[in-house]
């Protein structure tokens, strides 16, 4: 499936006259393929022996024209380092409270929520996100054990 997005995407940006370079390619290969909804410098770290010469000003700028492209969301969450999402369809994240994991999680009857609000309102969504916060299960383990 990660080829599927990875051609996908790769498409969208020729289409869009986005040369496709050894390093946008590999850094929206490792975004498909993290879980982790990575940083820009948990990108960097983990592509930098594979491209010594690469700056992490070459990845923030890759990731502004993946983000222009409607390839890639950046989700900011407090003050923390925004992270990346590669876009496959609406979700939500899951946020644990201690470690700053995010996980991805889709409920149908969300969308919902856009209707009512519009219908309600008289707006016109554009969009919404939601974000979950707890104690994932890997923190809710190691606090056990340490009391």
């Amino acid at each position: 499936m990660t080829e599927v997005h990875l051609r996908d995407a790769l498409d969208t940006l020729k289409s869009t006259g986005v040369r496709i370079t050894p390093q946008r390619h590999a850094i929206l290969e490792f975004i498909i393929q993290s879980m982790s909804h990575p940083t820009a410098d948990d990108i960097y770290k983990a592509l930098e022996s594979k491209f010594p010469s690469m700056s992490v000003a070459t990845v923030y700028n890759n990731l502004r024209v993946f983000r222009e492209a409607g390839l890639v969301k950046e989700l900011t969450y407090g003050d923390s380092s925004s992270r990346f999402d590669f876009v496959t369809n609406d979700h939500y994240h899951m946020i644990c409270d201690a470690c700053g994991k995010i996980v991805d999680f889709h409920y149908p009857g969300l969308d919902e929520v856009e209707h009512l609000a519009s219908h309600l309102t008289g707006f016109d969504v554009s969009y919404h996100r939601m974000e979950i916060y707890g104690i994932c299960p890997k923190c809710k383990e190691h606090a056990t054990k340490v009391q």
